[in-house]
């Protein structure tokens, strides 16, 4: 059992070492965007942001997975899958393009934003370039070619990132001399910078895949299709509400949030708290990309039930290290943030918690993926989808995005329940709950004895100013290093135990 975990482990750092870049540099821009953007443009580049991810799940019609399924099929040739895969995608986004095109003008009326037609455009270019190389990035994924994966997301980021810095740092002091810019973006820095620098480096990435586009047979098997999309789209019909469920607090801020006339300021400064849980996530994109093929490929084995177990329990302990991290130390974490964004700073850890539980769903969920029972996906996240869409309407006109952070916590531990329980019942896989419940209890300790500390021996100490003294924050800092020490100790004892 230990190689194989070695071979996840391994393949879970080399799919993130691209994963890692993009979030640590978006990550870093997040001082760039909270001190040259103000709180309500923030906010807008979220709204947008909530829109294209919703969307993305529509156009690759859950075929990503579909392809990890057909392809390891016995008799079934990989090459007809992906062809198949791409050339479906490729004709829907390309639809789409065209309609984001020519109704550009009325929908950017209907949302608001009337004079900003373009950002409409950059939109669909994003989603219909990004649907059609999510297939090849799957193709590249099956043939284990992980570093051509890395070093193609890498190259897509740091374009993103050079157009940024262009865009915000350069274009405005040198305007005269780039005026052919215009044409794309206002002189202005605002969140149209966001967005067409996004949409630069989705066009970059297209033309990385140009050979494999040539490998391609662009050929329909009309069987073949018939078979994938009818696993497949339960899948994609099952991730919308999921996707719809992580991003619905964003879009409702729109109708629901306590001051209606600045839900654009007040999204903004969630989002900007959001990004400091950003660990967690990242990690857990890091494990989906590798471990979701590696499930499929050790399915056959004997004791895979056994392994995916022991998963579970490694998964668990890393997410609760990642958040005793960021927590213990937020007291700099949050320095990341402009001053006018750091009020929303307490909705961290809930969020930190909530991505974790997201993590852990994601492992309990591959029974039905494993077994073929893809539509029942469909309930578990709808029901999810129906706790936030309660949380949120119900609290959100009072407590703003304190709501949206609970509204996650609430529809993700709601989804892992079902899931467990209906995994238990259709493959049950023999997770040991008591090492997971004690890492989460253990966690909780640290946790807990971290703020009985703060709020007694370091409830005065804060970061030193000038010309203060910096030992009393030394100390606060050393003590919550022993408590992440405490922790790992005993994480490491609780998986390792016989029982």
């Amino acid at each position: 059992m230990a190689n194989p975990l070695k071979q996840l482990a391994g393949q879970t750092v080399i799919y993130g070492l691209s994963t890692i870049l993009a979030r640590i540099i978006n990550f870093l821009f997040v001082p760039i965007y909270t001190r040259l953007l103000t709180p309500e443009s923030y906010g807008v580049v979220t709204e947008f942001m909530a829109y294209i991810a919703v969307l993305q799940v529509v156009l690759v019609l859950g075929l990503e997975t579909g392809c990890f399924r057909f392809a390891n099929k016995e008799g079934v040739d990989p090459r007809k899958v992906y062809s198949n895969a791409f050339v479906t995608v490729f004709c829907i986004s390309a639809t789409f393009l065209a309609l984001m095109i020519a109704f550009a003008g009325p929908l950017a009326s209907v949302l608001g934003y009337a004079g900003y037609e373009s950002c409409m455009m950059y939109m669909g270019g994003i989603l219909a370039l990004d649907a059609v190389t999510a297939i090849l990035f799957a193709k590249l994924r099956q043939e284990n070619k992980a570093l051509r994966f890395a070093v193609f997301k890498t190259i897509k980021i740091i374009t993103e990132t050079a157009a940024n810095l262009v865009l915000f740092l350069w274009f405005p002091k040198h305007v005269d001399s780039a005026r052919w810019l215009l044409r794309f973006i206002p002189e202005t820095p605002d969140f149209s910078y966001v967005i067409f620098a996004i949409f630069i480096s989705c066009i970059v990435c297209g033309l990385l895949f140009i050979p494999d586009y040539l490998k391609l047979s662009f050929r329909l098997d009309p069987k073949l299709l018939r078979q994938m999309l009818a696993y497949s789209l339960p899948l994609m019909v099952a991730a919308l509400p999921g996707v719809i469920n992580d991003f619905l607090d964003r879009i409702l801020f729109r109708y629901f949030d306590t001051n209606a006339d600045a839900w654009r300021n007040s999204l903004g400064l969630y989002q900007a708290a959001v990004k400091l849980a950003v660990i967690m996530n990242l990690f857990i994109q890091m494990f989906r990309y590798a471990a979701e093929p590696f499930f499929f490929r050790r399915a056959r084995e004997k004791d895979s039930k056994e392994l995916y177990a022991s998963v579970q329990e490694y998964f668990t302990a890393f997410c609760g290290l990642v958040f005793l991290g960021v927590i213990l130390y937020i007291d700099v974490i949050a320095l990341i943030l402009g001053p006018q964004f750091r009020s929303a700073v307490g909705v961290v850890p809930i969020m930190l918690l909530s991505y974790m539980i997201l993590g852990m769903l994601f492992n309990v969920s591959m029974w039905y993926k494993l077994s073929g029972k893809t539509d029942m996906a469909i309930w578990i996240t709808l029901s999810g989808l129906a706790v936030t869409a309660i949380v949120i309407i119900l609290f959100m006109p009072k407590y703003s995005y304190w709501a949206a952070a609970f509204g996650h916590l609430a529809s993700y531990i709601a989804m892992f329940a079902i899931s467990s329980v209906l995994g238990a019942k259709y493959y049950p896989i023999p997770y040991r709950w008591s090492r997971l419940l004690g890492i989460f209890l253990l966690m909780g300790a640290i946790y807990g004895g971290s703020l009985l500390l703060d709020s007694s021996i370091f409830a005065d100490v804060a970061l030193p100013a000038s010309g203060s003294s910096p030992w009393p924050f030394i100390a606060k800092t050393g003590v919550h290093t022993l408590l992440i020490l405490v922790y790992l100790a005993g994480a490491w004892a609780i998986i390792r135990r016989r029982s």
